[in-house]
């Protein structure tokens, strides 16, 4: 910003596992979306290493990491993004249309608890009902790695814990890699591993032996 330089992320080192749940937990301002958009290719790191599979995404053209979002990223955002011209269903079929081993919609939402609700509009939904077609949404790609910034910021309690455990469901049924930002230190218990960001460093890595089903977590 003019001659004001801000580093979002220092010196933060790690390696994401196939089929893991990770939490990525921090105060406002610590980095965490923007570490997430790296992660996603959303965003180009300044400076540094990131790799997927093998493959050097740092450096990747715009057409790399337009496939990379395509096909290896899902994203849940915190205030869902879904079109809001197109009903439930056309929002998934939306993904579907792109990818390139999707999952079936339909089935999705039935799955989401949705199947009653497919021909509504956003505007007819609750914001619980809208968060859980933005996740239907981004499983309906079929992607390796499911990315989701505060998805229960916009919620209540009881609604935070169903989509909690449709992350989870994702995870642990189709061995997908789910990481979740967060300042909610509470959501952390059902991680396997929770990184803990501060002032964009990555200040530890907690491992959890015994992760928590979203149902047992209070705050």
């Amino acid at each position: 910003m003019g001659e004001v330089s801000v580093e979002a992320l220092r010196g933060v080192s790690f390696e994401l596992m196939e089929g893991e749940l990770l939490v990525v937990l921090g105060p406002s301002g610590s980095g965490k979306s923007t570490l997430l958009n790296i992660i996603g290719g959303m965003d180009r790191p300044s400076g540094g290493e990131l790799f997927f599979l093998g493959t050097p995404m740092h450096d990747a053209d715009t057409r790399q990491l337009t496939f990379y979002r395509r096909n290896d990223v899902g994203f849940v955002f915190q205030f869902y993004n879904l079109m809001p011209n197109l009903t439930a269903l056309e929002n998934v079929l939306l993904s579907v249309q792109i990818a390139r081993n999707p999952l079936s919609a339909e089935e999705l939402l039935e799955k989401v608890g949705l199947s009653d609700r497919k021909d509504h509009f956003p505007s007819q939904l609750s914001g619980g009902e809208q968060q859980r077609v933005a996740i239907a949404r981004a499983m309906a790609k079929n992607p390796r790695m499911l990315l989701c910034d505060e998805p229960t910021g916009a919620l209540d309690y009881k609604t935070s814990i169903q989509v909690l455990k449709l992350l989870k469901d994702f995870c642990d049924i189709y061995s997908k890699t789910v990481v979740i930002i967060t300042h909610n230190t509470a959501i952390a218990r059902i991680a396997q591993r929770v990184f803990h960001l501060k002032d964009g460093r990555l200040d530890r890595i907690e491992v959890n032996e015994n992760p928590l089903p979203p149902e047992k977590v209070t705050w």
